[in-house]
């Protein structure tokens, strides 16, 4: 292709009456992100994660609103994804797997132009007999573990790959990485430790570029950034470190629709097992969602939703298909069939409900199913390209 997709103004939707829930994604805030975060890197380039459809997301959109804000490296995690991006990305966009290559993918690998992150002599030696076979030159990138133990070719693997390097010319290493396991904990000591042992793998593969930081690395400083940084949830709007507060901008908002309203006296239970009983005369709203659409079961008894800021608990056991909610805060008639509450807004950040469900923001992402009515929504005087 010679140029990106680009999302015009036309295609922009908005919410259609009868939806269960509303899932917006905000790609002006997004590019925000995106761009906050190159800043931050320079001179290196800053690189996209989009593995599980974009966090979640939806990969086609998000990569064509990154294209146009200037990130031409993007990664997945399986060979699969990256097909799915490569049609809505010009020539000069890179796509990454970041799992290496199962056997038997080498081929389309190489027909697709997308380039493995080779994790094992095995993978490596694939990598290079599949080039020779087509004799034709290919990229690859090398990761080696730096003590996650996860994966990336081990320490005492490194010298017989560092030999067979320098008896091949068909192979093109773009970038020596590594994953950092605790780049969201500034005063780690695993963050130093892997730093040692990355440059050590540089002096062992000079003239190489570098690719370490995540979106925690980011934020550990000039040391950690090489010449590409990684950059995943921080682009989504979720926090990259626990350690300071977050400085990305939320990219997505969750509205979900009140399916049933009514008042219970006290001692009504309520919900699976009876685990929740009201101890008064209770409102309660039933909604459209539930652990299948990516809201957990642990927000049981422990999270909550928000009508106009107004803190509305949930009650009783997260259901499938749908939550029940107590009301009695707002004034009665409130809340009807059809009506909005806002799950992901203003006034419940990302965090805010993966703390409550006992898990991290990256899991809630992931998790939104295809049930949702979604809308992706670009805010025209701040793209860079203007009104679309």
């Amino acid at each position: 292709m010679g140029s990106a997709a680009i999302l015009p103004e036309t295609e922009v939707r908005y919410p259609i009456e009868g939806a269960n829930g509303h899932l917006t994604v905000n790609l002006s805030a997004l590019s925000r992100n995106y761009a906050k975060l190159s800043t931050l890197v320079a001179p290196a380039q800053a690189a996209a994660v989009i593995k599980a459809d974009a966090y979640g997301l939806g990969a086609e959109r998000v990569c064509s609103a990154l294209y146009v804000s200037g990130c031409r490296h993007f990664f997945v995690a399986q060979f699969d994804e990256a097909v799915k991006p490569r049609p809505v990305l010009a020539a000069d966009a890179k796509v990454f797997v970041l799992n290496g290559l199962q056997p038997g993918y080498e081929e389309a690998c190489a027909r697709c132009d997308i380039i493995p992150v080779l994790n094992s002599l095995e993978q490596w030696r694939r990598w290079s007999a599949t080039a020779k076979c087509r004799e034709r030159n290919l990229q690859a990138v090398l990761q080696f573990d730096t003590g996650m133990s996860r994966l990336g070719v081990p320490p005492e693997e490194r010298r017989t790959l560092a030999a067979e390097l320098k008896g091949q010319a068909r192979v093109e290493i773009l970038f020596i990485m590594s994953h950092l396991a605790s780049a969201d904990e500034f005063d780690s000591d695993q963050n130093d430790d892997q730093l040692v042992e990355m440059k050590r793998i540089s002096k062992e593969l000079p003239h190489l570029k570098i690719c370490f930081a995540n979106s925690g690395g980011i934020f550990l400083g000039k040391n950690y950034h090489g010449q590409l940084a990684r950059a995943g949830i921080a682009l989504y709007g979720g926090s990259p470190s626990t350690s300071m507060p977050n400085l990305m901008e939320p990219v997505v908002e969750l509205d979900v629709a009140v399916v049933q309203t009514r008042t219970v006296p006290a001692g009504a239970k309520v919900g699976y097992s009876g685990s929740y009983i009201t101890n008064r005369e209770t409102r309660l709203a039933t909604i459209a969602a539930g652990y299948a659409d990516g809201l957990p079961r642990s927000l049981s008894g422990r999270g909550a939703v928000y009508y106009n800021g107004t803190r509305l608990p949930i009650a009783g056991r997260v259901s499938m298909d749908s939550i029940t909610i107590d009301i009695t805060a707002l004034p009665e008639g409130t809340l009807s069939l059809g009506s909005l509450v806002e799950v992901l807004g203003p006034h419940q950040a990302l965090e805010d409900l993966a703390r409550d469900a006992g898990t991290i923001s990256y899991e809630i992402l992931t998790g939104f199913g295809d049930r949702y009515h979604r809308q992706y929504r670009y805010e025209p005087q701040a793209h860079p390209l203007g009104t679309l």
